[in-house]
């Protein structure tokens, strides 16, 4: 694997299956407790924790999973490591000195790619960008295997702004052979660069299409994943976007087009009423906390993946 992972596109295929099969045994063996073969596959080993952007999902599990792997955490204020006090490439070199990796939830892309670039020791991982949401991804694909076996020839429609959960959900996805759709109105559609980037990924059926008709895309999905319609730091933008985004609301009207059976996705936080209704996100075909359950598991691989020394048994 590479150093740093900031984009599902740093793993080949092969990484991203073997991600995912490490991560379901990672989860039948939580139960072991310390008795887990990687309970000390970070032992020795510091990671720092470094958040631009509020967090429940992904500040827990990335601290249960270091923790769980025989490692330890440092969280440095964000004031003090990206807020501008000094520049992002003295952190990393000064933080390299310190830690293995660093865990990074922040706005700009190009901030993790500057941070990742000053460094040749420190491992960089992508918490949450504006542009991709890769460590959702994965335990959104961990999901969908579990429930379906094979992610092969299925498809899911993701229904709302064309961010950056949809950009690595479509990225995870033509590695997989799952097709995803996207159903944006017209100025919030999944960037042209995404499309580019999983054509190049995938010569087989599998891939991404954009729509504007969201009942034209969730038609016979075997899949149905919404997203708030205003992140953070869109927050002025927020009656515009309720707006244009009221047609896609996930509700049984637009889940009834799909497949019978389909499941519905939501990386969460939900805002109930607005892009899904209750009867929806509570419903048999809810597998939101399996996700977010699956978002422990999925960075424990990774961060094994990523950081244990070679010869470790595990």
């Amino acid at each position: 694997m590479k150093k740093d992972f900031l984009s599902i596109l740093d793993l080949t295929p092969e990484d991203l299956t073997r991600c995912l099969d490490v991560a379901t045994r990672l989860k039948a063996e939580r139960p072991l407790r310390r008795n887990a073969p990687t309970s000390s596959a970070l032992a020795g080993r510091h990671v720092a924790m470094l958040f631009d952007k509020p967090s429940l999902r992904t500040l827990a599990t990335f601290e249960i999973a270091v923790r769980e792997l025989g490692g330890e955490i440092i969280e440095p204020p964000a004031d003090s490591t990206l807020g501008g006090r000094e520049s992002l490439s003295d952190v990393a070199l000064n933080l390299e000195r310190w830690v293995t990796a660093a865990v990074i939830r922040t706005f700009a892309q190009g901030r993790l790619v500057e941070f990742a670039r000053a460094t040749t020791r420190l491992h960089v991982v992508n918490a949450l960008s504006d542009a991709e949401h890769p460590c959702q991804a994965l335990a959104d694909m961990m999901t969908l295997r579990e429930r379906w076996g094979t992610l092969a020839g299925k498809t899911l429609t993701f229904v709302g702004d064309g961010n950056n959960v949809a950009t690595s959900l479509a990225h995870a996805g033509a590695m997989l052979g799952l097709t995803v759709r996207v159903a944006s109105p017209e100025d919030y559609a999944l960037p042209d660069r995404v499309v580019t980037e999983v054509a190049a990924l995938t010569d087989s059926a599998a891939g991404v299409e954009r729509f504007t008709d969201p009942d034209a895309a969730v038609a016979g999905a075997d899949a149905v994943y919404t997203d708030s319609w205003t992140s953070m730091g869109q927050e002025h933008e927020s009656a515009v976007r309720r707006q244009a985004f009221l047609p896609y609301q996930a509700n049984a009207a637009l889940m009834s087009r799909a497949k019978p059976g389909a499941l519905f996705l939501h990386c969460l936080p939900a805002h109930r009423g607005e892009e899904v209704t209750d009867e929806v996100i509570d419903s048999a075909a809810s597998v939101v906390f399996d996700q977010a359950e699956n978002r422990l598991h999925t960075e424990k691989a990774l961060l094994a993946m990523l950081l244990a020394e070679p010869s470790n048994p595990w």
